[in-house]
Parts: C-alpha cells; sequence; structure tokens
C-alpha cells in the first residue's frame, strides 16, 4: 500500500486549533500505519462524484478526508465534519488526459450555481484574455477537460477566480499567461504521481518517520517548491551574469535556491557560492538546502556563507591576519585626518564621502578622486573641494594601515585585484540572494571571481526592498545583466489583498541608478484572502490594547506563535511591541506569544500573519534620518528607503495584515488605505 499527503491536507491542517492539528496527526498515523482500526470510524461519501473519497474520524467535530483505490491511499483535506464532506463532495482525483499528472479537479458542476453565471456576465462586457487559445494549449496547460470553455470565457476580472478553482498548476499556468508569460507545455509523465506537476503537490510517505515530517513540515514546504513560472530561471543557461527581480513574494530566494541545487547536480567539479549580504539571512538559505540537496557530497559542492565573512577568511588565507576596522576606528582616523589638516567638514558628511566613494570604489589617488563621477552620491562637489578632503582620506587610510587594520571593502577589492591576477578562484559559480543590498566592493569580489565563467553569476533580487544598501550602477562595477535581467509576475506567498495594498506604498515603476526600469505591474497572487486592516490610535495604550486583542483573536482561531510577527521600525518601539505582547499573554492565557523584531530583521522572513505597529510620524520615516540629512536629494533618498522598509515589513504576511500608529501617525499609512 502507498500513502502520500496532498498539499491541500497541509494548507488545511494549519487552519485547525493547535489542539485539533495534534489529534489530525495522530489520526493520519493510525490511517497510514493500521487503516483498519475501528477507532478511525471510516466512512464513503456517498454523495461524492469520486466514488472513492472517504472520512476518518479525528474528534467529535473534526473529519480526515483520504482518497482510497487500488491499495494506494492519500490524504486529501482536513476539517470539521460539514466541511469536510463538501470538500470531498465537490472534487474528484484524475489523470490529466494531455499531461499524465494526478489532479485534484474541482467539479465544474458543483460551482456554477456559485460562480459560472456571473463568470459568463462578466465575459460579455470584457475582453476574453484565452479566446484564441484552442483546446490542445489550454490542456497542455494542464487545465480539466471540462474547464476548458470556463477558462476561454476568462477576463481581468475573473481570472483570478477561476484560477482558484483549478488545480494548481493549471491556476498558475493561466496567470503566467494573464501576465504575459507564456506558460510552458507540461511534459507527458508515464506515472501520473511521477509527473512534475504532480511531484509537488503529493508526497510519498513510506515509513512513520516520512510522514512525521511531512506533518510538521507543512508550512517550511513554500520556501523550497519551484513553481512553473520560476523553472525557466532555474534551467536557462547564460552567456554573462543574469538577475532574476520581482516583487515581495514571488519567489527569488526559491529561483536562487533552485538555481544553486541544479548546477550542484549538474557538474561534480563544481564549487558554488550560494550568498548573501549578513550572515542570518545566509543561514536560512542554508537550513533550507538539505531539502533540495539530500545527498551530502552533492551538498557539499555549495558553499552557503555571508558575503562579508567569506570574504574576511578568504583575506587571511591570501594575506595573513588582519583586524577588520570598525566603523568607530573609521570615524576617528577620518576626524584626527581632518582636524590636522585643518579642513572644517561636517563629520556624517566625510564618512559618507569615505564609505560611498573612496573605500567603495578603491580611490588610490588624488587624481582618480578628482576625476571619479561620485557613483552613489547625490551631490556635486567642486573640483577644489576634492583636492582639500584628499589628503584627509589619504592620511586616514594610512593611519588605519599602520595599526593593522583594513575595512572590509578593502579586503573585497584586495581579493579582486588578487583573482583577477591569476590565483586560483574559489568557486566557479555564484548564486547571490537579496541582490539589491549588495554593496560595490562585494560586486567587485563576485566578478572577480566568476564574473567571466558560463552560468558564473546569478542575482536574485527586488529594488522594492533595497533598505541597507545606496543605489549603485552595476555596470560600473564590472556586473552588466542588461538583456539578461528578467521578472517574476507571480505571487505564491501572499494574498491578493496584502499584495495590493503594500504595492500602494512604491511607485509602479523603478528606475536603477544604471538606467534599467523594473516595472512592478502586471503582478498577480495565487489566493484571496482578508483586507489588511489599517488602524489609528489617539495614543500608544490605545494601540497597545488594540493590536493584542487582534492577536488573541488570532490564536482563537489556530493560530500558533511561530506564524505570527509582531513587527516595529527600530529598538526604540520594541517597549511598545513588548507590552502588546504581556497584554496578549493576559488576554489568551497564553504563555507564550508572537515573535517580537524590528523591520530590518525580519528581512527574509514570512509569517500568517504580520501585525506592523507603532507606525507613528516620527518614527517612519524615522525622525532622526530626516535630521541628519544634509540637501534635498538626501531627504528623497532617506524617504524611498523608509517605504522600502515598510513594504518589507507589510510583505512579511501571507494571509493577515494589521497596520497601525498612535497620535499623529506616518504618512504612509495614507497610501496603504
Amino acid at each position: 500500500m502507498t500513502f502520500r499527503i496532498a498539499d491541500t491536507f497541509s494548507d488545511a491542517l494549519t487552519k485547525l486549533s493547535g489542539q485539533e492539528q495534534r489529534a489530525a496527526k495522530t489520526a493520519a498515523f493510525d490511517a497510514q500505519m493500521n487503516p483498519d482500526n475501528p477507532g478511525l470510524q471510516m466512512h464513503r461519501v456517498d454523495r461524492a462524484k469520486d466514488p472513492h473519497f472517504w472520512t476518518a474520524r479525528v474528534n467529535r467535530d473534526v473529519r480526515l478526508v483520504l482518497h482510497k483505490k487500488d491499495g494506494a491511499t492519500l490524504l486529501a483535506w482536513v476539517g470539521h465534519h460539514d466541511d469536510a464532506y463538501r470538500w470531498a463532495e465537490r472534487r474528484r482525483i484524475d489523470v490529466h488526459p494531455r499531461t499524465g499528472a494526478a489532479q485534484i479537479v474541482e467539479i465544474r458542476e458543483t460551482v456554477e450555481d456559485v460562480i459560472i453565471q456571473r463568470y459568463v456576465e462578466e465575459a460579455v462586457k470584457k475582453p476574453r484574455l484565452f479566446a484564441d487559445e484552442d483546446d490542445d494549449t489550454l490542456l497542455s496547460w494542464g487545465v480539466p477537460e471540462d474547464w476548458i470553455e470556463t477558462v476561454r470565457d476568462a477576463t481581468e476580472d475573473t481570472v483570478l477566480d477561476i484560477a482558484s478553482h483549478l488545480p494548481a498548476e493549471a491556476g498558475e499556468a493561466l496567470l503566467q499567461a494573464a501576465t504575459g508569460e507564456r506558460p510552458a507545455p507540461a511534459p507527458h509523465a508515464e506515472d501520473p504521481y511521477e509527473h512534475p506537476d504532480a511531484v509537488r503537490r503529493f508526497r510519498l510517505t513510506t515509513t512513520e518517520a516520512d510522514l512525521a515530517a511531512a506533518l510538521e513540515a507543512p508550512w517550511e514546504r513554500w520556501a523550497v517548491w519551484l513553481h512553473p513560472a520560476q523553472k525557466e530561471f532555474v534551467d536557462r543557461d547564460f552567456n554573462g551574469p543574469a538577475r532574476v527581480i520581482g516583487s515581495a513574494g514571488t519567489g527569488k530566494t526559491v529561483v536562487a535556491l533552485h538555481r544553486a541545487a541544479r548546477l550542484a547536480r549538474e557538474d561534480a567539479e563544481a564549487r558554488i557560492l550560494l550568498t548573501t549580504f549578513n550572515r542570518r539571512l545566509a543561514d536560512g538559505l542554508s537550513a533550507k538546502l538539505p531539502m533540495l540537496l539530500p545527498d551530502t557530497a552533492v551538498r557539499d559542492r555549495v558553499t552557503t556563507r555571508a558575503l562579508g565573512e567569506l570574504a574576511h577568511d578568504f583575506y587571511v588565507e591570501a594575506f595573513g591576519p588582519v583586524e577588520e576596522a570598525a566603523s568607530d576606528d573609521v570615524a576617528k582616523a577620518l576626524a584626527d585626518a581632518a582636524a590636522a589638516a585643518e579642513v572644517s567638514v561636517d563629520p556624517g558628511f566625510l564618512q559618507d564621502e569615505w564609505r560611498l566613494v573612496v573605500d567603495a570604489w578603491a580611490v588610490a589617488d588624488r587624481d582618480a578622486y578628482r576625476d571619479l563621477p561620485r557613483l552613489g552620491r547625490l551631490t556635486r562637489m567642486a573640483a577644489s573641494r576634492r583636492d582639500a578632503l584628499w589628503d584627509v582620506f589619504s592620511d586616514a587610510r594610512a593611519a588605519l594601515e599602520g595599526q593593522g587594520k583594513r575595512t572590509r571593502a578593502q579586503m573585497l577589492h584586495a581579493l579582486a585585484v588578487h583573482y583577477r591576477a591569476g590565483a586560483r578562484r574559489p568557486f566557479t559559480h555564484a548564486v547571490v540572494d537579496e541582490a539589491q543590498d549588495i554593496s560595490v566592493p562585494e560586486l567587485h569580489f563576485l566578478s572577480a571571481i566568476a564574473g567571466d565563467l558560463p552560468n558564473g553569476l546569478f542575482f536574485a533580487g527586488d529594488i522594492g526592498q533595497r533598505i541597507f544598501r545606496a543605489p549603485f550602477p552595476w555596470k560600473a562595477a564590472g556586473v552588466d545583466v542588461r538583456g539578461r535581467s528578467r521578472s517574476l509576475k507571480v505571487n505564491y506567498r501572499t494574498s491578493q489583498q496584502i499584495r495590493i495594498q503594500s504595492d500602494r506604498l512604491l511607485p509602479p515603476s523603478l528606475t536603477e541608478a544604471d538606467g534599467n526600469e523594473d516595472r512592478r505591474t502586471g503582478v498577480v497572487s495565487l489566493f484571496d484572502g482578508p483586507a489588511p486592516e489599517i488602524a489609528e490610535f489617539p495614543d500608544a495604550d490605545a494601540e497597545i490594547k488594540a493590536v493584542a486583542g487582534w492577536l488573541a483573536g488570532l490564536a482563537h482561531e489556530g493560530f500558533t506563535e511561530r506564524e505570527v510577527a509582531l513587527l516595529v521600525r527600530s529598538e526604540d518601539e520594541l517597549p511598545r511591541a513588548k507590552a502588546v505582547r504581556d497584554t496578549f499573554r493576559s488576554l489568551s492565557g497564553l504563555n507564550e506569544g508572537p515573535e517580537v523584531r524590528v523591520m530590518h530583521d525580519a528581512k527574509g522572513s514570512e509569517y500568517r500573519a504580520v501585525a506592523v505597529m507603532a507606525c507613528d510620524e516620527d518614527v517612519i520615516p524615522k525622525e532622526d534620518r530626516l535630521l541628519e540629512a544634509r540637501d534635498e536629494a538626501m531627504i528623497e533618498e532617506i524617504m524611498a528607503t523608509e517605504r522600502h522598509l515598510l513594504y518589507v515589513a507589510t510583505t512579511r504576511a501571507r494571509e493577515r495584515l494589521w497596520v497601525s500608529g498612535a497620535g499623529r501617525v506616518s504618512e504612509f499609512l495614507e497610501d496603504l488605505v
């Protein structure tokens, strides 16, 4: 007997309370280990169109839905008694006639009274998106035969609803086509459950340990599943540096992971760097990689490290021990050099000029500094002023070198020169996640180790989530992705409602420093959900009580602590967030509470529900940052970065989102409404 778990079961399991989930898992074990256990109280679903659907008792009110045929059992769904029977009555398990993939198909007639008439009425008013597609094309996308005419009538207003009723791979293909990309025809498979689409939807469990792993990780599966709209970017070969971009939730990290895994599987001699800009995000990539590369020998071909830490180790290996100059060391060296040269200059400006121009671009001498375009800077500077400042930078650099210290940028540039001079390069490929926040020296380093190799460099990122680095033109740093940059347009993580309102924080098009444009229109989400709740309160106490009440409501619905996050702008707002958690514990009677994080630290994370609070007028945008701005151009850059930061925070939510402030609230909240 074979026993499989469908993704529909995993999704339904997360909707139950914690106690119900535990009982459902126990029943699932019983169904696999002893399907004849009388405690399961198996009943055939008599009104189901598919005669192989059965229910099994979990407790007084909850039922498993199983599909049993020819010695194979599929754990298909779980929910409350009446809901479970309705779910089974409206579905069938089929093998698609064209692709050969096993599918869970919603029976068209069971939803006709509810939706089909509306589809037909709206099709009269709006152009039909797929009117010119023949049956063979729609079948090649995985559309069931009885849904072809409904799909052909889809308009821009109805395509999302229709897609939600189709098997997942067919729905994804429709949304891909609706956003202007041509879906690749699905391959045919002899074994319905070995088809690539079915492998993503149904998990075979042969032992109790397999079942335990599947039941414990319904949420984590979103982190590594590759969808058809993403596969092109994994499999395609590029003759130069390439990049995939997309808004939050479109699966850029999934593409990066699968790209690294594909390169590792293809070449036993490959040495792949899977990297990003900080340790926490790199650790997240490392934790996911075993799910794609279970074979240790293959996985060992991939090194997963943060770029800065990796560069420090390589520098020591190539040049000997070194002490990294901290920001305070640099600030002191610059201040001392300015005082000695009797140059009057704002310390903040001096440090920014060092960090963004002199150190970032490895400016070697006075002439180079005088002639260099001030890439990454938004203000002009006369040549005479540059001459006056060069002595300060030169003396500060010499002082640091005299102390045996090097900045991280100096290490990265030294390594780039080292590898370009002929030293053995440590990697044959580099795959970079969250590439929008990569620095100039890091890009120089990557270009030196793999920029000229086949499939050498691959980047995944989103300009709209740039929150740590100033913008700069990549081509000037030796990496040109023009003609090899692609956009993802289907959002798999965030509900349509959360995505639409979060997108209001950003313009419909973002332009990079080198002129490349990221058009953010045409993105669609795969599922609907409740509208985000945006609220203003007269004071912090009122906000604390309201947020705690919202969280208590989620707990009552079955949301667990690890599925919920409470985000604030900075450490200054953490006491308010912790007060919410304390109040939540009092209201709910639970000992734990949601995870509390500052927005920057939430980058790369995702939750079923997120509360973004303390969005006050002087909090986001951060008043201290605005006061430090020295000109209008810098104010514009700060405002853009703060918008990006709030966008990052709101798009961590999958199903539920709360955003609030107290007193005079942030101007950004007006954009969300």
